[in-house]
């Protein structure tokens, strides 16, 4: 299966998180995805995690629950390597749903509170580091019609 081309940056949905139209970055000197939470914590054996942010509108603010959650390490571009939670949720890229694991991150101070990492991206994707947007230009286009 030929590999489709994304730019450096675009929008994608997250149907299961119930949040649309989010910037994502696409990094390819990340390994790992990762999403900015808010807040989150584990109750009665679940993780609990709240999506808001005032600099993204489109964070709903919304809880989410996940029954199956782990943890992982995460070394960061400085070196600085944090122990993190991670998720399995689907993205809608290109009209298409691929599953994919995010790390649940404070990216408060960061533009884009999605990155997409090397894993997500594996087999599927090719950077074009000139380009920007095409998959969400692909969804406008297509209810435009």
């Amino acid at each position: 299966m030929p590999k489709k081309i994304i730019g450096r940056i675009d929008k994608a949905d997250f149907p299961t998180l119930d949040l649309f139209d989010i910037d994502i970055k696409i990094d390819t000197g990340a390994y790992t995805s990762s999403i900015h939470c808010h807040k989150f914590y584990e109750e009665d054996g679940a993780l609990k995690c709240l999506f808001y942010d005032k600099k993204h509108p489109l964070y709903n603010g919304k809880k989410i629950v996940f029954r199956n959650f782990t943890t992982t390490k995460v070394k960061s571009s400085n070196g600085i390597v944090q122990q993190r939670y991670k998720v399995k949720t689907s993205v809608i890229l290109f009209d298409k749903k691929y599953r994919i694991y995010l790390t649940l991150s404070d990216r408060d101070d960061m533009k884009y509170p999605i990155l997409i990492g090397r894993k997500f991206l594996l087999k599927k994707f090719m950077v074009d580091v000139d380009l920007k947007h095409l998959s969400h230009k692909e969804k406008t286009k297509k209810l435009e019609k």
